[in-house]
């Protein structure tokens, strides 16, 4: 499927950033959803991040520790009552579904170039 291309200008609005995973849960009453608290080194502390991922991930601790890529710069939004406050960045789908993730430990917070 062709998308409609962009410019470098609105591509570079795009904000990713490595995020350390310090929770994850199924959201009650739902599928797909698994509620995630993602550390970015932010003042305002780690954000919670609601994302459609659970048929890809066995048990919900193993994500705990794993760094991986988020959008950040995404506007708040209401996902079944709760506020999700960034987006997972991951590849594929049913077996060829992947995190996007550095292939050593960064800081939290690190930025995409």
């Amino acid at each position: 499927m062709n998308k409609p291309q962009i410019s470098i200008e609105e591509f570079s609005r795009i904000e990713v950033k490595v995020g350390t995973v310090r929770t994850a849960e199924r959201v009650p009453d739902t599928d797909k959803l698994l509620r995630l608290t993602v550390d970015f080194s932010e003042e305002s502390g780690p954000r919670q991040i609601i994302s459609g991922i659970n048929a890809y991930v066995h048990d919900p601790a193993e994500l705990l520790g794993r760094q991986l890529a988020f959008v950040t710069n995404l506007a708040p939004r209401m996902i079944r009552g709760l506020e999700s406050n960034g987006m997972l960045f991951a590849v594929g789908n049913d077996e060829t579904f992947a995190f996007l993730t550095p292939d050593r430990d960064v800081p939290p917070g690190t930025s995409a170039h």
